[in-house]
This record gives structure tokens, C-alpha cells and sequence, in this order.
């Protein structure tokens, strides 16, 4: 039985060795900041974060209605923290990119985050839906929040957006990502759902460290 442990204890290790050596890495030098189209906050914050998202992710959902809400009141409404938001559509997640670029046409009427929030309000309503029906679905949404729907049809048409979503996925495979949310704290980086309470211990200390 002892034997049996110490194997497993060393199968483990290795494999851990092995990950570290041979798995997913990224390109050296790259600012996950460099280029967001999108953000929330003073732009002269002493701390910025980089939200790579998804928006059929789970957590990325939680993070998004639960936890970022929060941060906006204490944290980026006030001047302490630049929110960045960054797209991480996965291969095959066509709606997905569809969806971002939506996000972005309402960025041009003023509107991202309110439709960035919705987006994941909504993400059971279009998971599933694609082509046509997910546009309409998409300018309804938009005409919802009370958006010129003719100038949204016009630019989701367009597919104008769509090179910056896919330079978001790029770079989020460059710079080694896996998993939805990863986020980047004050150069940071964090992978998975963060409860508010561990955010605030993490900003603070950023936050502390700039003094």
C-alpha cells in the first residue's frame, strides 16, 4: 500500500513537471492592456485590470452581474482601478464572436457596458440560436435598452467589429490563456471566478502598493 502511494505521489509530480515544461505558454513581452477597446474608469488609475471574458462562460456570467457591479461603485467609479474588457471567444463559439461584435456596436452609440451586462442576463435566450435569428435577436436586445436599432443592424451587417474581436481571441492564445475569466491585477494574473471579498483584498493591496 505504501508503495502504491509513493507511485501515485510520483505520477502526480511528474505530470505536474510535465505541464509546467510542455504545456500551454505564452509569448514573452506581451501587455494584455495594449489595445482594449473597451473600458470603465479613470484613465489615470493607479491600478488597471484586464477582463478577458466569454460570454456563454458560467463565471464569467457571475463575475460579470455579481462581483463586477461592486467594483464599479468602490473601486472604478471612485478613480482607483481602469477596467479593461477583452473578448476570449473559444474555438467553434461562433455565436460567441457574433455576440462581441454586438457589444461592440453598442460601445459606438455610447452603451457597452449596459450591453455588455445584458448580454450575460440573456446568454440562455441565444445560446443556442445562430445566423439570422441571432442577429435579430441581438438588434432586439439593443432595441430594448433603447439604441437606434437601424444604426445597430447597420453595423452588426457590416461585421466592422469582428477584426477586433478575433485580435482579443488572438491574443488571449498568445499570451497562454486557458480558461474563462482570466484576469489580469495590476499585472497579476488570475484565472476563475474571484468572490468580492477576495477582489477587495487584491485591489487593496495593489492599491497600497502605489502609495
Amino acid at each position: 500500500m505504501q508503495r502504491a502511494i509513493v507511485l501515485v505521489v510520483v505520477a502526480l509530480a511528474l505530470l505536474g513537471l510535465g505541464w509546467i515544461l510542455w504545456g500551454p505558454k505564452g509569448k514573452a513581452g506581451l501587455d494584455p492592456a495594449q489595445g482594449a477597446r473597451f473600458a470603465l474608469g479613470d484613465p489615470n488609475a493607479p491600478v488597471v485590470v484586464v477582463d478577458f471574458s466569454n460570454y456563454l462562460c458560467p463565471h464569467c456570467q457571475n463575475h460579470a452581474l455579481n462581483v463586477l457591479p461592486r467594483l464599479k461603485a468602490e473601486y472604478i467609479d471612485t478613480g482607483k482601478v481602469r477596467y479593461l474588457f477583452r473578448d476570449f471567444p473559444f474555438p467553434g463559439q461562433a455565436n460567441v464572436i457574433r455576440a462581441s461584435e454586438a457589444a461592440a456596436c453598442a460601445a459606438d452609440q455610447g452603451r457597452y457596458y449596459e450591453y455588455h451586462e445584458v448580454l450575460f442576463r440573456a446568454a440562455s435566450s441565444w445560446a443556442n440560436l445562430q445566423g439570422s435569428v441571432l442577429d435579430r435577436y441581438l438588434v432586439d436586445l439593443a432595441g430594448q435598452m433603447g439604441l437606434d436599432e437601424n444604426t445597430f443592424s447597420q453595423c452588426l451587417s457590416s461585421n466592422k467589429h469582428r477584426e477586433g474581436v478575433l485580435a482579443d481571441q488572438k491574443l488571449a492564445s498568445d499570451l497562454g490563456l486557458t480558461g474563462t475569466p482570466t484576469f489580469f491585477i495590476a499585472g497579476e494574473k488570475r484565472t476563475g471566478f474571484l468572490p468580492y471579498e477576495e477582489w477587495k483584498t487584491l485591489l487593496d493591496k495593489a492599491l497600497a502598493e502605489k502609495k
